[in-house]
Protein backbone atom coordinates (compact mmCIF):
# COMPACT_ATOMS: atom_id res chain seq x y z
CA UNK A 1 0.00 0.00 0.00
CA UNK A 2 1.52 3.29 -1.15
CA UNK A 3 1.50 5.99 1.55
CA UNK A 4 3.45 8.80 -0.15
CA UNK A 5 5.38 9.40 -3.36
CA UNK A 6 7.06 12.25 -5.20
CA UNK A 7 10.05 12.83 -7.48
CA UNK A 8 12.52 12.12 -4.63
CA UNK A 9 11.16 8.83 -3.32
CA UNK A 10 8.29 6.79 -1.95
CA UNK A 11 7.06 5.14 1.24
CA UNK A 12 4.79 2.11 1.19
CA UNK A 13 3.43 -0.44 3.65
CA UNK A 14 4.18 -4.16 3.40
CA UNK A 15 3.51 -7.28 5.46
CA UNK A 16 6.32 -8.42 7.74
CA UNK A 17 4.39 -11.58 8.57
CA UNK A 18 0.79 -12.72 8.69
CA UNK A 19 0.18 -10.42 11.67
CA UNK A 20 2.67 -7.55 11.38
CA UNK A 21 3.26 -4.68 8.97
CA UNK A 22 6.21 -2.46 8.09
CA UNK A 23 6.93 0.76 6.21
CA UNK A 24 9.52 0.66 3.43
CA UNK A 25 11.38 3.88 2.55
CA UNK A 26 12.91 4.16 -0.92
CA UNK A 27 14.62 7.48 -1.63
CA UNK A 28 17.41 8.67 -3.89
CA UNK A 29 19.62 9.18 -0.82
CA UNK A 30 18.53 6.41 1.53
CA UNK A 31 16.67 3.15 2.08
CA UNK A 32 14.98 2.25 5.38
CA UNK A 33 12.42 -0.04 6.98
CA UNK A 34 10.24 0.46 10.07
CA UNK A 35 8.07 -2.12 11.81
CA UNK A 36 4.74 -0.68 12.95
CA UNK A 37 4.80 -3.40 15.58
CA UNK A 38 6.95 -1.85 18.28
CA UNK A 39 7.39 1.34 16.28
CA UNK A 40 10.79 -0.18 15.58
CA UNK A 41 13.34 0.97 13.04
CA UNK A 42 14.70 -2.18 11.35
CA UNK A 43 17.02 -0.77 8.70
CA UNK A 44 18.74 2.47 7.65
CA UNK A 45 21.07 2.41 4.66
CA UNK A 46 22.34 5.68 3.19
CA UNK A 47 23.22 5.36 -0.50
CA UNK A 48 26.63 3.75 -1.04
CA UNK A 49 26.81 2.39 2.53
CA UNK A 50 26.23 -0.97 4.19
CA UNK A 51 23.14 -1.11 6.40
CA UNK A 52 23.91 0.65 9.67
CA UNK A 53 21.58 -1.50 11.78
CA UNK A 54 21.64 -5.26 12.34
CA UNK A 55 18.54 -7.47 12.21
CA UNK A 56 18.56 -11.13 13.12
CA UNK A 57 17.58 -13.55 10.37
CA UNK A 58 15.80 -15.58 13.07
CA UNK A 59 13.87 -12.70 14.62
CA UNK A 60 10.29 -13.56 15.49
CA UNK A 61 7.76 -11.34 13.73
CA UNK A 62 4.92 -12.38 16.05
CA UNK A 63 2.52 -10.55 18.33
CA UNK A 64 3.75 -10.64 21.90
CA UNK A 65 7.41 -11.23 21.00
CA UNK A 66 10.05 -8.53 20.65
CA UNK A 67 11.88 -8.12 17.34
CA UNK A 68 15.62 -8.86 17.63
CA UNK A 69 17.54 -6.05 15.96
CA UNK A 70 17.16 -2.53 14.63
CA UNK A 71 16.17 -0.15 17.45
CA UNK A 72 13.78 -1.73 19.97
CA UNK A 73 12.24 0.80 22.35
CA UNK A 74 12.90 -0.17 25.97
CA UNK A 75 10.11 1.67 27.82
CA UNK A 76 8.74 2.44 30.41
CA UNK A 77 11.41 0.40 32.10
CA UNK A 78 14.86 -0.77 31.08
CA UNK A 79 15.78 -4.36 31.95
CA UNK A 80 13.59 -5.79 34.68
CA UNK A 81 11.33 -3.46 36.68
CA UNK A 82 12.86 -2.73 40.11
CA UNK A 83 9.55 -3.58 41.84
CA UNK A 84 9.07 -6.83 39.93
CA UNK A 85 10.66 -9.15 42.49
CA UNK A 86 9.11 -12.28 40.98
CA UNK A 87 10.05 -11.27 37.42
CA UNK A 88 6.45 -11.59 36.20
CA UNK A 89 6.64 -8.67 33.78
CA UNK A 90 8.65 -8.68 30.56
CA UNK A 91 12.08 -7.11 30.48
CA UNK A 92 12.25 -3.67 28.82
CA UNK A 93 8.57 -2.75 29.21
CA UNK A 94 5.69 -2.87 26.76
CA UNK A 95 6.35 -0.18 24.10
CA UNK A 96 8.23 -2.59 21.83
CA UNK A 97 5.26 -4.99 21.62
CA UNK A 98 2.53 -2.46 20.76
CA UNK A 99 1.20 -1.62 17.29
CA UNK A 100 1.97 1.99 16.40
CA UNK A 101 0.05 4.27 14.05
CA UNK A 102 1.38 6.50 11.29
CA UNK A 103 0.82 10.22 11.95
CA UNK A 104 2.42 11.50 8.77
CA UNK A 105 5.06 10.86 6.12
CA UNK A 106 7.05 13.69 4.56
CA UNK A 107 9.39 13.16 1.60
CA UNK A 108 11.86 15.92 0.70
CA UNK A 109 15.00 16.23 -1.39
CA UNK A 110 17.13 15.54 1.71
CA UNK A 111 15.28 12.43 2.90
CA UNK A 112 12.14 11.08 4.54
CA UNK A 113 10.52 11.94 7.88
CA UNK A 114 8.02 9.54 9.45
CA UNK A 115 6.00 10.29 12.60
CA UNK A 116 4.51 7.38 14.57
CA UNK A 117 2.31 7.40 17.66
CA UNK A 118 0.86 5.06 20.25
CA UNK A 119 -1.51 5.74 23.15
CA UNK A 120 -2.70 3.56 26.01
CA UNK A 121 -3.41 3.33 29.73
CA UNK A 122 -3.12 0.86 32.59
CA UNK A 123 -0.92 -1.42 30.49
CA UNK A 124 0.66 -3.07 33.52
CA UNK A 125 0.22 -3.05 37.30
CA UNK A 126 3.80 -1.77 37.47
CA UNK A 127 2.95 1.20 35.25
CA UNK A 128 -0.80 1.95 35.52
CA UNK A 129 -0.67 5.42 33.93
CA UNK A 130 -2.24 6.85 30.79
CA UNK A 131 0.35 7.90 28.25
CA UNK A 132 0.98 8.93 24.67
CA UNK A 133 4.19 8.09 22.81
CA UNK A 134 5.44 9.65 19.60
CA UNK A 135 8.47 9.09 17.44
CA UNK A 136 9.77 11.41 14.75
CA UNK A 137 12.16 9.40 12.56
CA UNK A 138 14.29 11.24 9.99
CA UNK A 139 16.12 9.19 7.37
CA UNK A 140 18.76 10.73 5.10
CA UNK A 141 22.55 10.83 5.02
CA UNK A 142 22.17 10.90 8.81
CA UNK A 143 19.43 9.41 10.98
CA UNK A 144 17.59 11.15 13.79
CA UNK A 145 15.16 9.65 16.30
CA UNK A 146 13.07 11.79 18.64
CA UNK A 147 11.10 9.76 21.20
CA UNK A 148 8.42 11.80 23.01
CA UNK A 149 6.62 10.55 26.11
CA UNK A 150 3.53 12.34 27.47
CA UNK A 151 1.97 11.54 30.82
CA UNK A 152 -1.80 11.83 30.32
CA UNK A 153 -2.51 10.99 33.97
CA UNK A 154 -3.19 13.47 36.76
CA UNK A 155 -0.37 12.06 38.89
CA UNK A 156 3.38 12.01 38.32
CA UNK A 157 4.97 9.01 36.62
CA UNK A 158 8.52 7.74 36.40
CA UNK A 159 10.26 5.79 33.66
CA UNK A 160 13.56 4.23 32.64
CA UNK A 161 14.29 3.42 29.03
CA UNK A 162 16.68 3.07 26.12
CA UNK A 163 16.93 3.39 22.37
CA UNK A 164 18.34 -0.14 22.05
CA UNK A 165 20.34 0.24 18.81
CA UNK A 166 21.91 -2.85 17.22
CA UNK A 167 24.78 -1.75 14.96
CA UNK A 168 25.96 -3.85 12.03
CA UNK A 169 29.75 -4.32 12.14
CA UNK A 170 32.42 -6.48 10.47
CA UNK A 171 33.15 -8.22 13.80
CA UNK A 172 33.14 -7.26 17.49
CA UNK A 173 36.90 -7.82 17.55
CA UNK A 174 37.39 -5.15 14.87
CA UNK A 175 35.70 -2.24 16.65
CA UNK A 176 36.77 0.40 19.15
CA UNK A 177 34.64 2.89 21.13
CA UNK A 178 37.31 5.09 22.68
CA UNK A 179 34.93 7.50 24.44
CA UNK A 180 33.65 4.69 26.67
CA UNK A 181 37.13 4.32 28.18
CA UNK A 182 36.73 7.73 29.86
CA UNK A 183 33.64 6.78 31.88
CA UNK A 184 32.88 4.74 34.98
CA UNK A 185 30.41 1.92 34.45
CA UNK A 186 28.21 -0.67 36.09
CA UNK A 187 29.19 -4.16 34.95
CA UNK A 188 25.94 -6.12 34.82
CA UNK A 189 27.80 -9.45 34.56
CA UNK A 190 29.75 -8.97 37.80
CA UNK A 191 27.29 -6.53 39.44
CA UNK A 192 30.18 -4.19 40.24
CA UNK A 193 30.72 -0.45 39.77
CA UNK A 194 33.99 -0.01 37.87
CA UNK A 195 36.30 2.90 37.25
CA UNK A 196 37.23 3.92 33.66
CA UNK A 197 39.35 1.30 31.94
CA UNK A 198 40.65 0.15 28.58
CA UNK A 199 38.04 -1.35 26.23
CA UNK A 200 39.89 -3.37 23.64
CA UNK A 201 36.91 -4.25 21.42
CA UNK A 202 33.28 -5.34 21.51
CA UNK A 203 33.73 -9.09 21.97
CA UNK A 204 31.12 -10.56 24.30
CA UNK A 205 29.93 -11.43 26.74
CA UNK A 206 29.88 -7.77 27.71
CA UNK A 207 27.01 -5.88 29.36
CA UNK A 208 27.86 -2.48 30.79
CA UNK A 209 26.05 0.73 31.70
CA UNK A 210 28.45 3.63 31.12
CA UNK A 211 27.73 6.82 33.03
CA UNK A 212 28.44 9.40 30.35
CA UNK A 213 26.57 11.61 27.88
CA UNK A 214 29.53 12.14 25.57
CA UNK A 215 29.41 11.68 21.80
CA UNK A 216 30.29 8.10 20.82
CA UNK A 217 32.11 6.78 17.76
CA UNK A 218 32.17 3.10 16.81
CA UNK A 219 35.34 2.73 14.72
CA UNK A 220 35.28 -0.37 12.50
CA UNK A 221 38.81 -1.02 11.21
CA UNK A 222 37.74 -3.79 8.81
CA UNK A 223 34.86 -1.97 7.13
CA UNK A 224 36.76 1.32 7.33
CA UNK A 225 33.84 3.25 8.71
CA UNK A 226 32.87 5.24 11.77
CA UNK A 227 29.36 5.27 13.23
CA UNK A 228 28.93 8.45 15.29
CA UNK A 229 26.19 8.75 17.92
CA UNK A 230 24.95 11.88 19.64
CA UNK A 231 22.21 11.67 22.28
CA UNK A 232 20.05 14.31 23.97
CA UNK A 233 18.25 14.01 27.33
CA UNK A 234 19.90 10.69 28.18
CA UNK A 235 22.34 10.02 31.02
CA UNK A 236 23.98 6.72 30.07
CA UNK A 237 25.22 4.57 27.21
CA UNK A 238 24.63 0.81 27.42
CA UNK A 239 27.19 -1.38 25.63
CA UNK A 240 26.20 -5.01 24.97
CA UNK A 241 27.16 -8.12 23.08
CA UNK A 242 25.89 -11.48 24.35
CA UNK A 243 28.90 -13.56 23.34
CA UNK A 244 28.66 -16.95 21.67
CA UNK A 245 27.49 -19.05 24.61
CA UNK A 246 24.50 -16.88 25.48
CA UNK A 247 23.63 -16.19 21.83
CA UNK A 248 23.53 -19.92 21.11
CA UNK A 249 20.78 -20.21 23.73
CA UNK A 250 18.75 -17.33 22.29
CA UNK A 251 16.25 -18.63 19.73
CA UNK A 252 16.01 -15.32 17.87
CA UNK A 253 19.72 -14.77 17.15
CA UNK A 254 20.81 -16.61 14.00
CA UNK A 255 23.94 -18.78 14.05
CA UNK A 256 27.04 -16.62 14.63
CA UNK A 257 24.81 -13.54 14.64
CA UNK A 258 26.59 -12.22 17.73
CA UNK A 259 29.69 -11.83 15.52
CA UNK A 260 27.84 -9.26 13.38
CA UNK A 261 26.72 -6.59 15.86
CA UNK A 262 27.27 -4.59 19.00
CA UNK A 263 24.58 -2.65 20.84
CA UNK A 264 25.32 0.91 21.94
CA UNK A 265 22.17 2.32 23.49
CA UNK A 266 21.29 5.88 24.45
CA UNK A 267 19.63 5.28 27.82
CA UNK A 268 18.17 6.54 31.05
CA UNK A 269 18.70 3.58 33.35
CA UNK A 270 17.79 5.51 36.51
CA UNK A 271 14.24 6.73 37.25
CA UNK A 272 13.21 9.88 35.35
CA UNK A 273 10.17 12.01 36.18
CA UNK A 274 7.30 12.67 33.79
CA UNK A 275 5.12 15.16 35.66
CA UNK A 276 1.34 14.87 35.40
CA UNK A 277 0.19 16.22 32.04
CA UNK A 278 3.75 16.92 30.89
CA UNK A 279 6.03 15.54 28.18
CA UNK A 280 9.69 14.55 28.07
CA UNK A 281 11.85 13.21 25.26
CA UNK A 282 14.95 11.21 24.40
CA UNK A 283 16.80 11.77 21.15
CA UNK A 284 19.66 10.34 19.16
CA UNK A 285 21.37 11.31 15.92
CA UNK A 286 23.53 8.82 14.03
CA UNK A 287 25.97 9.55 11.21
CA UNK A 288 28.31 7.38 9.15
CA UNK A 289 31.76 8.37 7.92
CA UNK A 290 34.50 6.59 6.01
CA UNK A 291 37.92 6.13 7.63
Amino acid sequence: MLLAKNEFGQVYQVDLSQDLSALVVEHSRVKAKISLYGGQVLSWQPSGEKDVFWLSKDSAFEQGKAIRGGIPLCWPWFGSHPNDNENKADNHGFARTQVWQVDYVDISKQGVEVCLNWQGENMNDLWPFACQLKQVLSFGRSFKQVFLMKNLSDIDAYYTGALHSYFSISSPKNIKVAALEQASFDDKLTEQRCQPQLLENGVGPIDRIYHTKNVMSIVDSQWQRIIELKATNTQQWVFWNPGAELANNMADIHHNGEQEFVCLEAANTEMQLISAGKSVKMEQEISVFNL
